[in-house]
């Protein structure tokens, strides 16, 4: 058990760990509540140093940890309970230590409702169509939460079997399309791909919102097509921002400060560009 006063540690581990913005997120709201707290990053480079870095944190050296590729799955098969988020991805991408125990949980799904709630706030998914591009982990988190808020999930994927596992785990609420015809009344389309998708914009309807879940560079090619077009696009970066959210909440005890973190990010972003 952490003693009373002693600072509260925490950090995000991944490898390579360098471009990761999580301190800087987590370290402008550790300063504006003015918490005696710590939040670095960590590089293990191995699945070996990865586990000794948890055997710290059973051994309460740690509060919590955000984690990233490649050890999101990992971590997931270490926790001794895990939210039904993370069940859901079967990874995790936030571990909180406490008594010697670890608890998983995923916050993609819900930063990414944040996201929307913040740069689409007109947007009411519950009964309506959307289409998400990708059939992996983040899309996995996409399709949870979407399903979750009464959406019509349609998952749009190169292999067809993967995007069937994943219509199945989410729900009925998720059907497979490759068709253009997936795309003709969708209020909302999310790519969760690592590339460029294939995907003419020019198919969507005038009131459809494009989200793209990276964040480098900030306007991908696919929101720079959505913009020109006049659709409402919503960025990585607010996802990235939403998902750091229930993060810090479950590490330091607090909800992050209603502070312009935003606008730190896009000023680090701009000096590794």
């Amino acid at each position: 058990m952490r003693p009373s006063g002693a600072t509260i540690v925490g950090g995000v581990a991944g490898f390579p760990i360098d471009h990761s913005l999580s301190p800087v997120i987590h370290g402008a709201w550790i300063a504006a509540a003015g918490l005696n707290a710590t939040y670095g990053r960590h590089g293990p480079d191995s699945p070996e140093a990865f586990a000794a870095l948890l055997a710290r944190g059973r051994a309460g050296e740690l509060r919590g940890l955000n984690v990233t590729a490649p050890y999101k799955e990992q971590a997931f098969a270490a926790a001794d309970q895990a939210s039904a988020a993370a069940r859901l991805v079967s990874s995790a991408n936030l571990l909180v230590f406490e008594d010697g125990q670890i608890t998983a949980d995923s916050t993609d799904g819900l930063g990414l409702m944040l996201a929307l709630q913040e740069q689409a706030p007109d947007l009411d998914v519950h009964g309506q169509a959307v289409v998400i591009l990708g059939a992996g982990g983040a899309a996995r988190a996409a399709a949870g939460a979407l399903a979750g808020a009464g959406a019509a999930v349609r998952i749009v994927n190169r292999s067809t079997e993967r995007a069937e596992r994943l219509a199945a785990d989410v729900g009925a609420s998720v059907i497979v399309s490759q068709t253009p015809e997936a795309f003709g009344d969708a209020v909302l389309v999310v790519n969760a791909l690592s590339v460029r998708p294939d995907l003419d914009v020019g198919l969507l309807e005038p009131g459809t919102v494009v989200m793209d879940m990276t964040y480098k560079p900030l306007v991908t090619p696919l929101l720079a097509a959505a913009k020109a077009l006049g659709l409402t696009t919503v960025d990585g970066l607010a996802m990235l921002i939403g998902q750091a959210r229930p993060s810090f909440q479950a590490i330091f005890g607090i909800e992050a400060p209603d502070i312009d973190v935003r606008s730190l990010v896009l000023a680090k972003l701009e000096q590794t560009a």
